[in-house]
């Protein structure tokens, strides 16, 4: 492997020996001043793709020209819609495609599936999670066990990073889910977790908590896309994800849900009912009595919002030509370059706090500041590099490989060097 420096001509000439490197003129760029910002949100909101414009506009022809008949003699058939995403989500996170089913939004899904596997009785009632998870998840974790009746200081067991570090240690996950025993109903994890880009070890946690005779379950907003996933051979239980970050469809785009064959297609796995996940043999007979269609399917509440998932198409069509085992080995090469030139930096103090270990980590790194956080960001904005903040003082930063390049990293490290 050729080793890094600091030179514009190495970043320049990585750029041209990228195989994926076309891909990034299928995106739209920001402007600053007239050229492409350094564009490091991808974690936060992936960029547009060129087609969806195209994508949106025959959408809205065909419903122009069909009207409610277009849910059958569209382009696209509303009817099943939905259907044309199981393949490429299943390539994504390594699931049958019967195991995965684009619908509704992140939040929605992870209370619909804990509906389903955080059923407590016998006195498993407990659920392990990350300390510091996404908002969200500690809000949806906490109601669920309220919901139930239970104090959740006493139902939640969190993970936290030893004393004076800021990553969790894999072993002392599964200790945990060791202690905690017959007490223990489900272990729900972020794939990756979303403050310091740790990629969690997903088929360990899964394979600790099934010992524990608990179900396990992940949430893939910061991973789907990003890293390669196994859910269906990891043995997985479930998982949700949102689709606007590194899978790029767009602020508020429809989420995505697996759920494990065993459980899909098990009719006496408890699932909320709505009329889109009936079979589709029999939804419009407009009977009294759910009968759950095959696999993740069955998790629908109702009709796909087209509109809403018009970009995702776009999206998932790119994924598939690009391929998840070619962006993954760019990503590490391109995470690891962008390390590089953040250690070149001495004049501003922070540390880098994702995992430094290509294996343990995504396509993020997180710069906790130590002083002047703000500042530095602000800074960063000012020169036309978007990036993302998060209290009380870190930087975050995507180095995306669909779209980013070499060139991007030299350019955000230039313009923090002459940050004074």
């Amino acid at each position: 492997m050729t080793a890094f420096n600091t030179s514009f001509e190495f970043a320049h000439t990585q750029d041209q020996l990228d195989i994926l490197h076309p891909f990034r003129e299928r995106f739209l760029f920001p402007q600053h001043n007239g050229v492409n910002t350094v564009y490091f949100c991808g974690n936060s909101l992936g960029l547009q793709s060129s087609g969806v414009k195209f994508l949106m506009d025959a959408e809205l022809e065909d419903w122009g020209k069909y009207g409610v008949e277009g849910h059958f003699q569209a382009r696209s058939p509303w009817f099943s819609y939905h259907q044309q995403f199981s393949g490429p989500l299943s390539r994504i996170v390594g699931a049958q495609p019967d195991e995965v089913v684009a619908m509704n939004t992140l939040t929605v899904n992870l209370h619909l599936l804990m509906m389903s596997f955080y059923r407590p009785q016998n006195g498993r009632y407990k659920i392990i999670m990350e300390a510091g998870a996404f908002p969200s998840d500690q809000y949806a974790i906490d109601t669920q066990a309220r919901m139930y009746g239970f104090d959740p200081n006493d139902a939640i067991i969190e993970i936290s990073p030893r004393e004076g570090a800021h990553i969790i240690e894999e072993e002392d996950i599964i200790s945990a889910i060791e202690a905690a025993g017959t007490e223990l109903a489900l272990v729900l994890f972020g794939g990756v977790n979303y403050y310091t880009g740790q990629l969690f070890d997903m088929q360990a946690i899964t394979a600790a908590a099934h010992k524990a005779g608990a179900y396990c379950g992940f949430d893939l907003a910061h991973a789907v896309g990003n890293v390669p996933l196994s859910l269906h051979d990891w043995d997985v239980d479930f998982a949700c994800w949102c689709s606007y970050k590194y899978l790029n469809s767009g602020p508020g785009a429809v989420a995505g849900a697996f759920v494990h064959e065993r459980h899909g297609n098990n009719p006496e796995t408890f699932r909320l009912a709505g009329w889109w996940g009936n079979e589709e043999k029999t939804r419009f007979q407009m009977k009294k009595g759910f009968m759950p269609a095959k696999g993740a399917a069955s998790w629908q509440m109702s009709n796909a919002p087209v509109f809403n998932m018009v970009a995702h198409r776009a999206s998932l069509d790119l994924f598939d030509k690009a391929t998840i085992a070619a962006l993954r080995e760019k990503s590490i090469r391109l995470t690891a370059y962008m390390e590089f030139l953040l250690r070149e930096i001495q004049h501003l103090s922070f540390t880098i706090i994702t995992p430094p270990d290509p294996a343990r980590r995504g396509a993020q790194l997180s710069l906790l500041f130590d002083e002047r956080g703000r500042e530095v960001f602000e800074a960063l904005t000012e020169n036309g590099v978007i990036a993302d903040w998060r209290e009380p003082n870190v930087i975050r930063i995507a180095p995306v490989p669909m779209y980013n390049n070499f060139e991007d990293c030299y350019r955000f490290y230039k313009i923090l060097e002459s940050i004074q």
